[in-house]
């Protein structure tokens, strides 16, 4: 899947374009940045509410690709302005969280954590 297929399956805003070909294996949705740190390990995307610069400081530090904010909340310039800095993509879908993960497992996207 690329970026691109996403911001179809999740009738995205685009806030921040980056590379929309990237190819996206894996994601995660989470409002805890500290569960990302700890259990997110090769993640292309990221799914969350919440909206503060750490969520990009998140992203980056796991190598993350692409962020998605979800409930179509309004993101704060501050969060995108840094997001531009460090050249990655910027979504916002109307879903909520269960549904976006859901729609894009549908996809054929998959969480990197399946169970053999």
């Amino acid at each position: 899947m690329q970026v691109k297929d996403i911001v179809d399956i999740l009738k995205c805003q685009v806030l921040i374009e980056g590379d929309m070909e990237q190819e996206v294996k894996t994601a995660c949705g989470s409002d805890m940045m500290s569960d990302v740190l700890a259990f997110v390990k090769d993640q292309s995307v990221l799914l969350t509410g919440l909206m503060n610069p750490q969520v990009v400081r998140t992203a980056e530090m796991m190598d993350m690709h692409c962020i998605i904010f979800v409930r179509g909340k309004p993101v704060n310039q501050q969060v995108l302005d840094l997001a531009e800095m460090k050249d990655m993509t910027v979504l916002s879908t109307p879903y909520r969280m269960f549904t976006a993960c859901g729609l894009l497992f549908e996809g054929g996207l998959r969480g990197g954590c399946e169970i053999q």
